[in-house]
């Protein structure tokens, strides 16, 4: 079957009578449409995905994303991830799991897929049957790692670029059956508009580029949308390499995923967001941000940079004004005025740690059976005067550790509490350990196991205790006291950060 594809024209999101909102992608895109759909159950009525695994399956970690949710040699944990997600629900990072029962989800894998094996896309399916999803999942067929459609160059069961299969199906005809209830007939070719638009406008920061996204997005239009027919709206999220930036990949995904040609006769609107590479070996194949990349341990929730970007998009889309770019500055911690403070489980005998300048700041049970926690200031007088504070976050760095003190217990969290000024004095003491907060449990950073991790934003409460004219000042602690030895040390080459957003 040979179609031929919407040219782009230039423009820029417009708003639209948008009812029910979807979300579909294959492999990384597929996994960034899940956690759109989890993060956002309130907009996001259902889901559609080819080849990826269950939600926050990487848990912030490159290789439990290779070995859990790619290949089988590690087990993904569900009954962790279910756990995970209510448990941020009732903290309100992602919405309520309730919204998720009764919602349409469709779930394919190829038999012939050995980047993303089938039992990934089966704990995908569990996943969402444990919170009342209607789930269909299609393992019929021996495709190779694709998106599948009847414009696909590539036969069915071969895994290479374009990475857009012809598997003698429609399974375009079967997700959108799925998600919409029913589905007419595509039309022969599309007859909309495909437009292109500047991404920046809803990256947080202003800066597409800074998140691993493309500065060109597309949208394609049908015509019954634009004269003002009431229309869904398809979120669609092209795979690693894919993107219209991935070496001269262009339209290549939008012209072939076989949705435009729904969309002309079922008045839905199709956003294809744009991911590129990074110039770092962080995300060198421009796939979407499903294991944490650059620093984003927010990536699968509310405040997640590229979750935030795309629900710009479709606010602008459904007539909601789009929250303004705003701008930053990035503090880092006063290296002078940084510590440890080391006590007992029950804060007694507590002394200030020696180690920071052979290790870092330690965080957790040391072989000494001391609990530590690490104190950092910010000078947050550089926030621009004037300027109303939309987020905060905090960044840190893993220098080295032994155990994991987030699972000593289970559950373990690390937390960020925040004072106005200083705890004490600005220089690290003893009694910093167990001193008041002006806002205790202001934010936490999930557990990571190397490089650098960002908090959730900081909460409301801590945003405003953030002196304006003076210091700001931050311990980390663990909630429980680790049973035995657990420790990671932070920063040991570089000092922490408090990113500051404010418009």
């Amino acid at each position: 079957m040979s179609v031929s594809a919407a040219v782009p024209v230039p423009g820029t999101l417009q708003p639209y009578a948008i009812g029910a909102v979807h979300s579909s992608g294959i492999s990384s895109g597929g996994y960034m449409a899940t956690q759109l759909h989890v993060a956002y159950s309130g907009t996001f009525s259902g889901s559609a995905v080819f080849a990826s695994g269950p939600y926050h399956c990487a848990r912030n970690m490159l290789a439990t994303a290779l070995n859990a949710c790619m290949n089988t040699t590690q087990d993904p944990q569900l009954a962790q991830l279910e756990q995970t997600t209510r448990d941020w629900s009732a903290q309100g990072l992602v919405d309520p799991v309730a919204n998720l029962a009764g919602d349409p989800v469709y779930v394919f894998s190829g038999s012939g897929d050995t980047t993303v094996k089938r039992p990934v896309a089966d704990a995908l399916a569990d996943y969402y049957g444990r919170f009342g999803a209607r789930v269909r999942y299609d393992r019929s067929s021996a495709a190779g790692h694709a998106w599948i459609s009847p414009l696909g160059p590539n036969s069915c069961t071969v895994t290479q670029s374009p990475w857009i299969n012809n598997c003698g199906i429609d399974a375009e005809r079967d997700l959108l059956g799925h998600l919409l209830g029913s589905v007419a007939p595509p039309s022969g070719s599309p007859g909309g508009t495909l437009i292109r638009f500047d991404q920046n406008a809803y990256a947080p920061g202003g800066s597409a580029a800074a998140l691993s996204l493309d500065d060109k997005g597309f949208v394609y239009v049908p015509a019954s949308c634009a004269g003002g027919a009431s229309c869904t709206l398809m979120v669609a999220l092209h795979g690693c390499k894919q993107g219209y930036g991935y070496q001269g990949f262009g339209t290549g995904f939008i012209d072939k995923a076989y949705l435009n040609e729904y969309a002309d006769t079922n008045d839905m609107i199709v956003l294809y967001p744009q991911a590129v590479p990074t110039a770092t070996l962080e995300n060198p194949n421009g796939c979407w941000n499903w294991w944490g990349y650059l620093g984003d341990s927010s990536y699968a929730r509310h405040g997640g940079r590229q979750i935030e970007t795309i629900m710009g998009m479709v606010r602008a889309l459904r007539g909601s004004t789009p929250p303004p770019v705003t701008d930053r500055v990035t503090l880092p911690s006063v290296d002078a005025q940084d510590g440890y403070v080391k006590a007992a489980a029950d804060g007694s005998g507590a002394a200030v740690g020696p180690l920071e300048d052979s290790y870092g700041l330690a965080l957790g049970r040391g072989t000494d059976s001391k609990v530590n926690r690490t104190l950092l200031s910010f000078d947050t007088s550089r926030i621009p005067a004037g300027k109303e504070i939309t987020r905060a976050y905090l960044t840190v760095s893993r220098s080295s550790g032994a155990g994991d003190p987030w699972a000593s217990p289970a559950g373990n969290r690390l937390l960020v509490d925040v004072t106005t000024g200083c705890f004490g004095t600005c220089a690290v003491e003893p009694s910093d350990w167990s001193a008041a907060a002006t806002v205790p449990d202001g934010a936490q950073i999930a557990s990571f196991s190397s490089g650098s991790a960002s908090s959730t934003d900081l909460s409301a409460a801590a945003l405003a205790a953030l002196d304006r004219a003076g210091t700001a000042q931050v311990r980390l602690r663990f909630t429980s006291a680790p049973a035995s030895t657990a420790y990671l040390f932070v920063n040991q080459a570089a000092p922490a950060t408090l990113t500051v957003e404010y418009r």
